[in-house]
């Protein structure tokens, strides 16, 4: 079996009928006076119950119109999307004991729907004269530089890789989403008026001067660095995988030989993913090693609770403190942790202990890239990560702007959506004030 047949997808297309049964099961909870539940939850604000309306009345591309009115990567995110935590953990039918709207799968069948019949995202508004520099062509950039062009304005995006969609091309798990819809949305944006220059790193504020020409503004959509380095002993040894190495290994079909044990070191969504992908793999044995307790994992409780019930088992309070082997990982060391006060977290003397293990994969968080401070003469940064006006995405440089995991240290995708929408709205009120 192919590498990639073994990663079904999580939430594969529905059947005609099937969504127009789902559909009709809506409440249509919204009113004149508040939104509906799940709308709220939606960082996009797509209009859920609008849509769903729609597709029940048989209008599957004013449905499509709909979320892309809010969300010009909507079919990206129907894929990705957490929605257990946002729309559909809002949805009132769970409230009442039934089923919440599988909402993600509705919006899926119409973004579908609307790229096979070619829809434009939106009209193109009448040009403003507006240049705008995006820098990063993951989700956050994305969805700035569509806003912006669809208003008219002159953009630009520069990003380091070939193809566009930053993390959600090469760090999202392949059950998630392997490559589409990304190749249609970038033609979409393109449509749209938004230009690509792809395979052009920006390593130094003389390389971002070369591209910035005449920009009225720049937004920053640059997410995180390289995975954090794996600091104890044995890292170097063959068997052990960096998190984003590994995920780039398996979405491109090469993934390694694990073996039959995998400890997967980590506590956030990623470590889940890499975990649920080891089992895929045919690994009889996966551990997600932890420094803390299952309540203070930082992944969702449903990702843990998923990975749990196919067959990834957890080891608590343990910290690494040395792989070993022959040449290869054999062993892993840990320390034996307990809490302490506040977030401080204790060794317990004399109760290190040894799982055997064929493969380590580190999924510990990425590095912020502190360097983009210097770019702009010196941006502000907390805690390594860049800081944005809550309202704006404004940095402390003017006409800068930034979003995305560049401003948060990692979160979702649709976040990232979230921040070049709001982004684009603050650049076009300066920029139509200066």
């Amino acid at each position: 079996m192919a590498v990639l047949d073994r990663f079904p997808e999580l939430r594969p297309p529905l059947a005609a009928e099937v969504a127009l049964i789902e559909a009709d099961r809506c409440l249509d909870c919204s009113g004149p006076y508040a939104q509906a539940p799940c709308t709220a939850a939606c960082p996009a604000g797509v209009d859920v119950p609008r849509f769903i309306r729609e597709l029940a009345a048989g209008g599957t591309l004013d449905a499509a119109r709909t979320i892309y009115r809010e969300n010009l990567l909507g079919g990206t995110c129907a894929r990705v999307c957490p929605v257990e935590v946002l729309c559909e953990g809002a949805c009132v039918l769970s409230h009442i004991g039934q089923k919440p709207i599988t909402i993600a799968a509705l919006q899926r069948f119409a973004t579908d729907a609307g790229r096979d019949e070619d829809l434009p995202l939106r009209r193109r508004s009448a040009p403003t004269g507006c240049r705008v520099l995006v820098v990063g062509a993951g989700p956050a950039g994305l969805s700035c530089a569509g806003e912006l062009a669809a208003d008219g304005f002159d953009v630009v995006v520069v990003d380091e890789h070939d193809e566009v969609g930053g993390v959600v091309r090469t760090a999202i798990a392949p059950y998630r989403q392997l490559v589409d819809p990304l190749p249609k949305e970038r033609v979409a944006l393109e449509e749209l008026g938004v230009r690509f220059r792809l395979g052009v790193r920006v390593d130094s504020d003389e390389d971002l001067a070369d591209l910035l020409g005449n920009a009225d503004a720049v937004f920053l959509g640059v997410g995180l660095g390289a995975d954090r380095r794996l600091e104890c002993p044995g890292a170097d040894l063959a068997g052990f995988w960096p998190s984003l190495e590994f995920i780039a290994a398996v979405k491109q079909g090469c993934a390694p030989d694990l073996g039959e044990r995998v400890i997967v070191l980590g506590g956030g969504n990623t470590a889940i993913d890499v975990a649920r992908e080891a089992i895929r793999l045919g690994a009889p044995q996966v551990t997600i090693a932890y420094r803390r307790t299952r309540e203070q994992m930082p992944a969702y409780a449903f990702e843990v609770a998923d990975a749990e019930a196919e067959g990834v088992a957890f080891e608590w309070l343990a910290a690494p403190a040395a792989l070993q082997g022959a040449g290869r990982v054999q062993r892993v060391v840990f320390d034996r942790l307990r809490l302490g006060e506040g977030r401080a977290l204790d060794v317990v003397p004399g109760a290190q202990f040894t799982l055997l293990a064929d493969s380590v994969i580190a999924a510990i968080g990425q590095e912020p890239r502190t360097e983009i401070s210097g770019w702009f003469g010196g941006l502000d940064l907390a805690h390594g990560v860049l800081t944005a006006d809550a309202e704006t995405g404004r940095t402390s440089a003017p006409f800068v702007y930034a979003g995305g995991d560049a401003i948060n240290g990692g979160a979702s995708v649709v976040q990232a959506v979230a921040d070049g929408k709001r982004a684009a709205r603050a650049i076009e009120e300066a920029l139509c004030a200066s």
